[in-house]
């Protein structure tokens, strides 16, 4: 007969792993009703809004194009946006995720721009405009296969499937968190007018459904309409009250309500078409470079596909469906590049943190999101008005938004045994090193205006540079490596990294719930079934 105390009774965890969030008012297949849906897709279409014109403001001037040429690459980019997030919701991972464009893809957008063929000053600027868009398109057709291929032959999802959670979390973490230098700085340009937002669409967004309790989740469903409603006319109010009339022209072009000049200079009705700037060209060196970056915003958007899944309450992503989506996302930027938007396409992490902010994760509502920009790309003056929204009140918005994603990765934790130091050293290790090595790329670019890989061959720099400037890249590679080589047969370590908990989902097939968020529409299956 042993000693001592009897054992009491275990008691049950008081926060149980969830594999779905239970607080999601509207998941994939269960949308708001249409009104109500209406609003949230026209809410997504502000968000991508901000993506769509901060990247052509700055890249089209540094190609020679004007106002027009602005106000039309804006068109295109959210047409092909509209287009790719449609494809992607009904034939892709059909998760509530748009497709819009993405800064990863700017570095070698840049290269190409300041390549020696298209220095010539004697050029007419337009005439440089199209000879640089076309090169840009060519690099953009060629690195769209590098996705295509990976995701439709199934080689991503035999990477994916050895994905544990405690590997997701410095992925998803840091590709939320990694964008932080989009958020506060981008205040900062027009503090007076970021900060106001910010500080408003918190209240509306965390304060004030606890304070009236209506029952309707008005404030905390609509906050970014209302909020940036609110900013916008106080900002167009200080503009038209001449607070910026003479002030530096960076202010201006980040202050002012009318700085853009594109109500002006876009079309009434203008419907964009595949090599609408002449017939693409190419070259080796730009295209592999443009492949390298490829890979980079795919390991991206596989951390902002799994952060939508989960903020959509849908099972944790199968990798045959992930594998999918890859694929029509490499289709997405082959669109990208017929078109000539300026830019590839990958996941927005903005308009996952809204899926949060909303705890809406209907895909209907991200379809009419895509309506929405595809009418407004059409109709370019219409348009024109809401691109005139002052940057400073996007980088507000983003504070919010990239802050979900973040989160949302860090609570994979729940999975994983935190008490292993296993856990420990992978889960420090890896975000650590996610941060410290492109801070170092950062930084040492900012001085000396190149990358610490420098030669006279612009794309291999880029090849370099590129994939260590990225936060989530960094974090989620190493992570991967670390969790599947160090001490994996040790007993044990399954359940330590949390892998146990998506055994389960490794394919949809004969799991009931998964099909209804995965399964391709009108019975596609039979034909095109998951890799």
């Amino acid at each position: 007969m042993s000693g001592g105390a009897p054992k009491a009774a275990a008691e049950p965890a008081p926060h149980p792993p969830k594999l779905q969030l239970p607080e999601v008012s509207y998941c994939i297949a269960s949308p708001p009703p249409w009104p109500e849906a209406i609003l949230l897709g026209f809410q997504h279409y502000l968000v991508v809004l901000g993506t769509s014109v901060i990247i052509p403001t700055a890249l089209v001037p540094q190609m020679g194009g004007g106002n027009e040429e602005k106000a039309k690459v804006i068109q295109t980019l959210l047409f092909v946006a509209g287009l790719n997030t449609l494809l992607q919701t009904m034939f892709g991972t059909r998760l509530p995720a748009v497709i819009g464009g993405s800064y990863t893809f700017v570095p070698p957008t840049i290269s190409i721009i300041l390549a020696s063929r298209f220095s010539d000053s004697g050029v007419d600027p337009i005439v440089r405009f199209k000879r640089t868009m076309r090169a840009i398109q060519g690099a953009l057709i060629v690195a769209s296969t590098l996705q295509i291929v990976l995701g439709f032959s199934g080689l991503w999802r035999n990477v994916t499937r050895f994905l544990s959670p405690l590997a997701a979390v410095p992925l998803v973490a840091l590709a939320g968190f990694g964008l932080y230098e989009f958020g506060f700085p981008g205040i900062a340009k027009c503090v007076e007018i970021g900060l106001p937002q910010l500080i408003i669409l918190l209240i509306i967004s965390q304060y004030l459904p606890h304070l009236i309790r209506s029952g309707k989740n008005v404030f905390d469903r609509f906050a970014v309409i209302i909020s940036v409603v609110i900013v916008w006319i106080y900002a167009h109010l200080l503009t038209v009250g001449g607070a910026y009339d003479g002030k530096a022209p960076k202010t201006q072009a980040s202050c002012r309500t009318d700085r853009a000049g594109l109500i002006n200079a876009a079309p009434w009705i203008r419907v964009p078409y595949p090599f609408q700037w002449g017939a693409p060209s190419f070259d080796a060196g730009e295209a592999f470079a443009m492949m390298a970056v490829s890979f980079v915003a795919l390991v991206e958007s596989t951390g902002a596909f799994i952060a939508v899944s989960r903020y959509a309450s849908a099972t944790p992503l199968p990798p045959s469906i992930l594998s999918r989506g890859v694929g029509w996302q490499g289709i997405g930027i082959l669109i990208s590049g017929l078109f000539g938007t300026v830019n590839g396409s990958s996941v927005s992490v903005e308009n996952a943190g809204l899926l949060a902010l909303t705890r809406v994760g209907s895909r209907r509502v991200v379809q009419i999101s895509a309506g929405f920009m595809i009418f407004f790309s059409i109709l370019g003056k219409f348009g024109a008005v809401f691109a005139s929204i002052p940057a400073p009140i996007i980088a507000a918005l983003y504070c919010l938004f990239f802050a979900y994603v973040g989160a949302v990765g860090l609570s994979f934790l729940q999975f994983c045994n935190l008490n292993s130091f296993r856990t420990k050293f992978i889960l420090g290790f890896s975000v650590f090193m996610g941060l410290s090595v492109p801070q170092y790329f950062n930084e040492y670019t900012a001085i000396n205006g190149y990358g610490p890989v420098h030669t006279s061959a612009r794309w291999f720099n880029d090849i370099i540079n590129v994939p260590f400037s990225s936060e989530a890249f960094v974090a989620g590679i190493l992570a991967y490596f670390l969790d599947n080589t160090l001490h994996r047969k040790d007993s044990g370590i399954r359940k330590d990294r949390g892998k146990h908990w998506w055994d389960k989902f490794r394919s949809y097939k004969g799991d009931t719930r998964s099909e209804e968020f995965y399964s391709l529409p009108f019975n596609l299956n039979k034909y095109f079934p998951s890799v």
